[in-house]
């Protein structure tokens, strides 16, 4: 197979596993429009350059992604920051396959031009052996020539000018002798240059040889060494394959996943607005029961205050309920330690893609820490409720004109259910039941029945 064939073949399999990954990609987001799972994609860690901070980056984001996703249940979030971790590693996956395929494919251009190298050396080698061979027949012929004219000169005893002189029987035949000596010993002296140079050359070609055979072994180490990178580099190339496969198919499975806790939550959520909705109706008819007894209180006190300066009496000083401020310059005290994690507003949801009211505060700090009240007033609710968790309200009666209650949500457990309570009496323990993602108070406050922000009582 040609360098060109390799090459056509790697590229064919990059466009092979793009499209590959793309396809799992968009099977493992492939929902529905009303449902479909948002992309919020986490840095890729291969490309950081000092990777603890990156770990802290990324460890802010998740914990970003945690406090959006308060409203939404332990399995949902889990599921969900799954996902986007998956989806941040695919980048990187994405590039070390397309390195390992580009060394690949360097590494079988150096194993192709080595092998070429490899037997072009041989073929020089071969060359060289058979001039060597042709070279070393013409030098043992020669030898043999000499040997044998030597053979022959010995036997006759001599081939001098005199002797062939000497046995001529007339001037033509002594002239004939004369010049036949002449050219023999021409010829002898010709043989003799000739065996003197096929000898250098021989030498020569044996030089020659030996460093051709050095050659052929240098590429002949070098070929088998880029033989091995290449096997080498495409085991990489695979492993790189089926790691950015392993991790198509675990987003896959992650983002089914996703789904199926979209709907469970979605379920989850309708019981939750029910369940506020109810609360709501209760706290509104305890506002209107409160005024209403206010009302009646008041036009008392008048009546008698009337009576009284009817009767000539002195007019008492009132001992209505007037109501002591919080510890904050508002009527409400802080209800626990702890850092706030979120405060009340609207919050965008990353799943939903819907702005939703985080109707509270939240306050951060290990399951267990105590909860207190945050003012006096009378346990209403004690108990688990849907989204909520184990949940504690407290009506505070009129304050300020305004009927006011607060809310204890996700609380590990209770230390008060019912009956009176003072301010900063422990009422329960903080926790995360519920539709909740980590250990965190989430505290509310109603006014006149409606959720506001709990900075403006405290």
């Amino acid at each position: 197979m040609g360098l060109k064939d390799r090459e056509a073949i790697v590229r064919a399999r990059s466009r092979s596993a793009a499209v590959g990954v793309a396809l799992l990609c968009a099977a493992a987001l492939g929902v529905s429009s009303a449902t479909a799972v948002p992309t919020a994609p986490l840095p890729a860690s291969a490309t950081a350059s000092d990777p603890g901070a990156e770990k802290r980056k990324v460890d802010a984001q998740i914990e970003k992604l945690r406090e959006e996703l308060e409203d939404s249940s332990a399995e949902l979030s889990n599921a969900y920051i799954a996902l986007q971790q998956t989806k941040a590693k695919l980048p990187a996956a994405q590039a070390a396959l397309a390195e390992a395929e580009s060394a690949a494919l360097a590494a079988d251009r150096a194993n192709t031009l080595a092998a070429q190298e490899l037997e072009a050396a041989r073929a020089s080698e071969a060359k060289a052996q058979a001039e060597l061979d042709s070279t070393t027949k013409e030098v043992t012929a020669g030898r043999a020539r000499v040997a044998q004219f030597a053979a022959q000169i010995y036997q006759e005893q001599g081939f001098g000018q005199l002797d062939m002189a000497l046995s001529s029987t007339n001037p033509q035949q002594f002239a004939d002798r004369i010049a036949l000596v002449d050219t023999v010993m021409d010829v002898q002296g010709d043989t003799l240059d000739r065996l003197a140079t096929e000898k250098a050359s021989l030498t020569a070609l044996e030089d020659h040889l030996s460093a051709l055979r050095a050659d052929s072994a240098a590429k002949k180490k070098r070929a088998e060494e880029a033989l091995a990178a290449a096997e080498s580099a495409r085991d990489s190339a695979a492993r790189a394959k089926a790691d950015l496969d392993a991790l198509a198919a675990q987003q896959a499975s992650q983002a089914a996943e996703v789904e199926s806790q979209i709907a469970a939550d979605k379920v989850r959520l309708n019981d939750m607005r029910a369940e506020q909705s109810r609360l709501k109706a209760i706290l509104v008819a305890r506002a209107a029961e409160a005024r209403r007894k206010a009302a009646a209180a008041a036009k008392a006190e008048a009546a008698r205050r009337a009576a009284e300066r009817k009767a000539g009496l002195a007019a008492r000083p009132s001992t209505g309920g007037g109501s002591s401020d919080g510890e904050g310059g508002g009527y409400l005290s802080r209800p626990m330690t702890g850092r706030v994690s979120s405060e009340f507003g609207m919050r965008f949801h990353p799943i939903d893609r819907v702005w939703r009211l985080h109707a509270g505060r939240d306050y951060a700090a290990p399951c267990g820490t105590p909860v207190r009240a945050a003012a006096p007033g009378e346990i209403i609710m004690a108990g688990y409720a849907p989204g909520a968790g184990n949940r504690i309200v407290i009506d505070h009666g009129i304050v300020k004109g305004e009927h006011l209650a607060t809310v204890y949500k996700h609380l590990e457990g209770y230390a008060q259910r019912s009956g009176k309570v003072s301010r900063g009496e422990v009422i329960g323990y903080e926790g995360s039941t519920g539709l909740s993602t980590g250990c965190h108070l989430h505290f509310e406050t109603h006014q006149n029945g409606e959720p506001v922000d709990p900075r403006r009582w405290l």
